[in-house]
């Protein structure tokens, strides 16, 4: 069952005079967290502290918390990593948390009883994601690029790939 809430930050210090803080993403960028009126200081949603704004500078977000408005105020707060509600997430189709996707079976998309491996981490190089599929200790890295995955089936735990010639020929 997919958690409720997800890491989406960390606080990693104080940002000006008005109480703001600085996070560092740990999803598609700042700009994603634009999106967000709460953020929760916990997994279990039970600590929710109300966002007054978020912008993107460079790879950070820059964050004014409701009710925090000193520098003094805003310390309190570094080193706490931040969560999202996934209800609150809006993914384009096609768009998935990356902790959905580790642990996924990579099979064939023409031969489904041919398995790849096992999706187990996600690199992201800016142009595109890439994939880790490991399998027996050897690991292949693939492209997240439309040419590549076929389809992807959370509810089935299943990644289907058409994989690019000769990707998979040393893996054996």
């Amino acid at each position: 069952m997919p958690k409720e809430f997800l890491e989406c930050g960390k606080i990693v210090t104080t940002h000006g005079i008005r109480g703001e803080v600085k996070v560092q993403p740990w999803c598609d960028g700042p700009a994603f967290l634009k999106g967000f009126k709460t953020f929760y200081l916990d997994a279990q949603g039970s600590c929710p502290v109300q966002v007054q704004s978020v912008k993107a500078v460079g790879n950070m977000a820059v964050v004014h918390l409701s009710g925090v408005d000193t520098p003094e105020e805003a310390l309190a707060y570094r080193g706490k990593v931040l969560y999202i509600r996934r209800a609150d997430a809006k993914l384009a189709p096609g768009d998935y948390f990356v902790q959905d996707l580790i642990g996924l079976q990579v099979v064939d998309a023409a031969e489904p009883e041919l398995c790849y491996g096992e999706l187990t981490d996600v690199s992201q190089t800016g142009a595109n994601d890439v994939y880790h599929i490991t399998k027996e200790g050897k690991t292949v890295l693939i492209p997240a690029i439309k040419q590549v995955i076929a389809g992807v089936d959370l509810e089935a735990g299943i990644m289907s790939i058409t994989p690019l010639k000769g990707l998979f020929d040393d893996a054996d």
